[in-house]
């Protein structure tokens, strides 16, 4: 089984397997990662069909459930539009469904799983999916010679003594972003196991405080931040040309 790191003798903040198997000749573990991530996109799927189902039928006065559907779409869509402006169209339906895994992911503790996203092998691919994202709209929308003094930038391009400390720039933001999102997520996870492991019995009703900071509000905070920052890169890679 894969060893975690213990807190003390019973708190333990780590992703664990579950069980192996054989792929290809190698070793491979399923975690408590993977079911967490299942459990989330059950949670998703469901949630995608009822509401597909919803606005398929259209009542003309909508009930509760369709009026949340319809408000959810409404504000993701005035999100993108409003940081991406005419290239929303093109993004917002990968921004709106990022923001909701992301968001569903992060407050996974109030249902009493790990989050996915404290868990770096969640959040880095998100991450190089935005680097994958800037970097084709710069290819496609930018011309080599920009290309090229954006990365000399503040130097002339033809003094690329820049060059290096802009590709680790570059480099860097798969990395600064997945480490955020990693990072603040975990952090309220080892709070609140720290809280339940270490007060036990005492730790009745009250935490529920914490968990609307530490789960909710903190895991808010962090999707709007990840989707936003991804928007704002992709936005300046695609400039004016679009």
């Amino acid at each position: 089984m894969m060893q975690g790191i213990l807190l003390s003798n019973d708190i333990d903040v780590m992703v664990h397997g579950l069980f192996k198997y054989n792929f290809l000749g190698h070793e491979a573990w399923i975690t408590t990662t993977h079911v967490c991530l299942l459990l989330v996109m059950l949670i998703l799927i469901g949630f995608s069909i009822a509401a597909g189902q919803v606005i398929k039928k259209g009542a003309e006065v909508p009930g509760t459930f369709q009026n949340i559907v319809e408000l959810i779409v409404e504000k993701l869509d005035g999100i993108v539009e409003g940081s991406m402006g005419k290239s929303a169209v093109k993004y917002r339906n990968y921004i709106s469904t990022i923001f909701i895994f992301i968001l569903v992911s992060n407050i996974s503790g109030l249902l009493g799983l790990r989050p996915p996203t404290a868990d770096y092998g969640v959040t880095f691919p998100l991450g190089v999916l935005t680097f994958i994202l800037i970097h084709y709209n710069q290819i496609k929308y930018q011309k080599p010679k920009d290309i090229w003094t954006s990365m000399c930038s503040p130097l002339p391009p033809w003094l690329p003594l820049w060059l290096p400390i802009n590709i680790i720039s570059e480099l860097a933001v798969p990395v600064s972003l997945s480490l955020r999102l990693f990072a603040n997520v975990l952090s309220g996870t080892i709070m609140m196991t720290l809280v339940y492991g270490i007060l036990k019995w005492i730790a009745l009703i009250w935490p529920a405080a914490l968990h609307v900071y530490f789960d909710l509000f903190s895991g808010v905070i962090q999707t709007y931040v990840f989707c936003m920052l991804t928007m704002t890169f992709v936005s300046g890679a695609i400039g004016d040309e679009a």
